[in-house]
């Protein structure tokens, strides 16, 4: 096995505490789908119905893949190329997981240049609702959507596409310890603040009860849906961030006295909790502006939301404060799928920290500018092929490829009471099958949520 140090990440730098990486990791789970399609897919599906098989996935998915990708990097303290080409050397095939460990990097950098387009309308409605544009749109609801429609067009956005890259340019030249550990130290405390503070403002408006019983709704007629079933699933999927990427490069920077699965348990939790406060703070808001609860998609956080805002009290205020909370979601997930290729730059060509960051993000700053008026067909293909794929593909290595014992024992440090013997045999058929499952319907019928 080819144990070359240009192919291995420097383990000089890391993080330095649990919160600092459980933070960080949060925030690469916390994104796009806990904002503007969890609340949606909660409403679709009748609430607590849609919730029961939710948490019953985020409960599957924490408790192997999460835990299993983390796992994979810090034995191997690389990204997903190493990582493969690790697992596969032990059965004589080193070169063909260092290719097939390429493609979560790819995956990655593919959704990183999607987001840095989308991060770009962020920064540009923050600067409309600070300014008062947004505002001034009340009771005209052709202008939102022209605003909207003019902000995600071809190359009409490209100020704020290069702000939001230079953004995250900036933090990642830092490293990991003072630059994304000290960032989301930053920005999950305030993104979970401004969520509550919303949530709790917007509850005090006696109309906001009929959202409440959207969420609160159980009808267990609906649980005989398969489809609801496998909504579910896709949503707790995506909404972890498990792609064989930003888990696995995040594992890499570990030390090994880390408790994986209590990490994999707190990352679960919160994650899930910022989804269902961005549900309390939408459903009701929706419910309270009287508008159609069924709307998701970019249009919800763009559209509807900017004209419900605007009938609400104080309205101008809260937009400004949901737009910036939007904006912290989007920093903590856009620089963790920046992570896996500045990784790979570094590893490969033995350039420095803040070499690859630049080389990295200037490339997607200009791709961005490209696609953004195809974002949503370039996001919707990453997520639901080439993100599950390499899901799949870091599944297989750890459960499949790796020698067991080796496996259970990098699961195992850190711990003072070994994992049960449920883990291993859950990864290896009932995860491992859910993840082909998700890349077989997101090619058959173009997604699964």
């Amino acid at each position: 096995m080819n144990t070359n140090n240009n192919e291995k990440l420097n383990t000089n730098d890391g993080f330095t505490s649990k919160l600092g990486f459980t933070l960080a990791s949060i925030g690469s789970a916390v994104g796009m789908g806990n904002i503007w399609r969890f609340p949606v897919m909660a409403s679709l599906f009748g609430g607590m119905s849609f919730l029961l098989p939710y948490f019953l996935f985020v409960i599957l998915i924490a408790s192997t893949g999460v835990i299993e990708e983390f796992a994979l990097g810090r034995l191997t303290g690389s990204g997903p190329v190493h990582a493969f080409s690790f697992a596969t050397a032990q059965r004589g095939k080193e070169k063909i997981g260092r290719k097939l460990g390429f493609i979560p990097v790819l995956g990655s950098l593919a959704l990183a240049i999607g987001y840095t387009a989308v991060m770009g309308w962020i920064f540009r409605y923050n600067f409309l609702a600070i300014n008062g544009s947004l505002s001034s749109f009340a009771n005209d609801f052709s202008l939102i959507g022209a605003t909207f429609e003019q902000t995600a067009s071809a190359f009409a956005n490209n100020f704020w596409i290069i702000v939001a890259g230079i953004s995250s340019m900036i933090i990642m030249s830092f490293g990991i310890a003072r630059g994304i550990e000290r960032a989301n130290k930053f920005l999950m405390p305030l993104l979970f603040i401004l969520l509550l503070g919303l949530a709790i403002y917007i509850g005090t408006n006696p109309a906001a009860s009929k959202g409440y019983k959207y969420i609160f709704d159980l009808d267990f007629s609906k649980l005989a849906d398969i489809k609801l079933w496998v909504f579910a699933f896709g949503q707790a999927f995506f909404s972890l961030s498990i792609a064989g990427n930003g888990s696995v490069i995040y594992g890499s920077y570990l030390p090994k006295n880390e408790d994986i699965p209590s990490s994999a348990k707190n990352i679960a939790f919160f994650d899930t909790l910022a989804a269902l406060l961005a549900a309390f703070v939408i459903i009701p808001a929706m419910a309270i502006g009287n508008a159609d609860l069924n709307e998701g998609g970019p249009g919800l956080m763009f559209i509807y939301l900017v004209n419900v805002f605007n009938k609400i009290e104080g309205g101008n205020i809260l937009m400004i404060i949901f737009y910036l909370a939007i904006l912290f979601a989007g920093f903590s997930s856009i620089i963790n799928l920046y992570e896996a290729p500045v990784a790979y730059i570094q590893e490969k060509f033995g350039c420095s920290r803040k070499m690859s960051a630049f080389l990295i993000n200037a490339f997607g700053i200009v791709a961005a500018i490209f696609i953004q008026g195809i974002v949503g067909s370039w996001m919707d293909f990453v997520s639901i092929i080439i993100a599950p794929l390499g899901a799949l593909l870091a599944g297989i290595m750890f459960f499949w490829i790796l020698d067991k014992k080796l496996a259970i024992n990098e699961v195992n440090k850190g711990r003072k009471k070994p994992l049960g013997n449920w883990f291993y045999p859950l990864g290896k058929y009932l995860y491992c099958a859910l993840s082909f499952f998700a890349l077989v319907l997101g090619i058959i019928f173009g997604g699964i949520g």
